[in-house]
């Protein structure tokens, strides 16, 4: 099996890392739509491709600290929980009211999302 050269990882994790930075800019103005997952999976593709775009995205004032908080200790602080639970509740109710799923559906989408959130809020603060 032929691998695949350094420079092309390269480029396609940071191609990656950009897609994840732009749905992570989306997911700021869409409530059913998370941001911080995705800038974690940037902050991973770009330390993989390119110091220069993981530097300039650790130093973004809002999201720089958290990502660093996550990285060293698998950390969310507790105001981004809450908003992660309410953000979330606010999406199941909009999902409730627009598709009118049967019960099964409900139930499923309501069971992903707790299990979500247990896992949100089983980790560490700070």
């Amino acid at each position: 099996m032929r691998r695949l050269s350094a420079p092309l990882v390269k480029a396609l994790f940071a191609t990656l890392g950009l897609i994840a930075v732009a749905l992570g800019f989306i997911g700021l103005f869409l409530p059913v739509m998370p941001t911080t997952p995705f800038l974690i999976v940037a902050a991973a593709c770009f330390a993989r491709s390119s110091t220069r775009l993981e530097a300039w995205l650790l130093a973004r004032p809002y999201f720089g600290p958290l990502l660093v908080n996550w990285r060293e200790r698998g950390a969310i602080p507790r105001y981004a929980k809450w908003m992660a639970l309410g953000g979330s509740s606010m999406g199941f109710g909009l999902f409730m009211l627009t598709a009118q799923p049967g019960l099964w559906l409900a139930v499923m989408t309501g069971g992903v999302i707790a299990a979500s959130m247990l896992y949100v809020f089983s980790r560490p603060d700070r």
